[in-house]
């Protein structure tokens, strides 16, 4: 081997090595109803109260908060704690500010993006961020107008744009939830479409800016809603029919693994991310059967952490 090679895999190995001490992960998550004990007179949660349907006591609340820290302490591993982390079914302030002070993840000591919207059970999304490693410089909640067209009120997307503090660079923030799938009914459908069309919108105001899309779609790959926002940013969900196949995903409903979860980015910043998802399957999250351990089956509690499995990707 000549001294051009042996020097040039010398640095090839190099630059690998520094790009891993570099990479940065960031995770989307569905907790699956984290909800507080106390009534909302604005909001119908009266199923999460301790004389709800659910029975939602103190103490379930609480081991709650422990097991979305704990997912969130696996996904980040050794490499310290994880930069952004975007969730949805997050009842209110309350339970953010439980899960980052009063959780066993304070000593990631986060931060958190959220608004309330008009979901009508009282479900939003929102973001926890390292300060210093995202810079926070605005947010806003942009409304779905659902009921202007005689839709069921749904959750906002939630934009938050701020700069990545290593590299000084802007980055835009989506975090969404889309109109549930429940019914399977055309109003449902029409609902998601709007939801994808708003998100259009937004962004168009952003082209050529560094933007990551996160959310629970409540829709596959191939779904037409994506049609549009395909023309917009990247997916990093397999989309091949030969990757589809494969029992895989970070959701099991009636008896198949599928994507209603995705991550999302924009063209610019295609070389300076993973290209595909990582599925946190961890043992500790499935149930004997290798299906996500819900929090609760129907009204059964179940004691699990979500009927949901989170995503994640590395950026550098």
């Amino acid at each position: 081997m000549n001294v051009l090679k042996r020097l040039f895999l010398f640095l090839l190995f190099l630059s690998s090595t520094t790009l891993s001490l570099w990479a940065d992960r960031i995770v989307w998550y569905n907790v699956e109803n984290l909800f507080d004990v106390r009534h909302d007179s604005l909001k119908n949660d009266f199923d999460f109260l301790p004389e709800g349907s659910y029975h939602w006591t103190p103490w379930r609340y609480w081991r709650k908060l422990d097991n979305v820290s704990r997912v969130i302490a696996a996904v980040a591993e050794q490499d310290g704690w994880l930069i952004l982390v975007g969730m949805c079914e997050i009842e209110n302030d309350t339970v953010l500010r439980d899960l980052t002070l009063r959780s066993p993840l304070r000593a990631a000591k986060y931060q958190y993006v959220h608004h309330e919207g008009p979901d009508l059970r009282g479900v939003d999304c929102c973001l926890l961020y390292q300060p210093s490693h995202f810079c926070l410089l605005g947010s806003e909640a942009i409304r779905i107008p659902s009921a202007e067209q005689g839709l069921r009120p749904t959750r906002d997307i939630l934009h938050v744009w701020g700069r990545m503090v290593r590299t000084d660079s802007m980055l835009h923030v989506f975090v969404l939830h889309f109109p549930s799938r429940a019914g399977g009914n055309k109003a449902s459908t029409e609902n998601r479409m709007l939801a994808a069309q708003t998100l259009c919108q937004e962004l168009d105001k952003l082209q050529g800016q560094r933007i990551l899309v996160m959310g629970d779609f409540n829709a596959e790959p191939k779904d037409p809603i994506f049609q549009p926002i395909l023309q917009r940013l990247v997916s990093l969900i397999p989309q091949r029919r030969k990757e589809l196949k494969k029992a895989q995903g970070s959701y099991f409903y009636q008896g198949l693994w599928g994507y209603i979860d995705h991550m999302l980015i924009s063209p610019s910043m295609q070389s300076c991310c993973e290209k595909r998802v990582h599925v946190g399957k961890f043992p500790f999250l499935l149930t004997e059967k290798g299906t996500p351990w819900r929090t609760f089956q129907g009204p059964a509690y179940k004691g699990g952490f979500s009927d949901h499995l989170p995503l994640y990707v590395d950026v550098w």
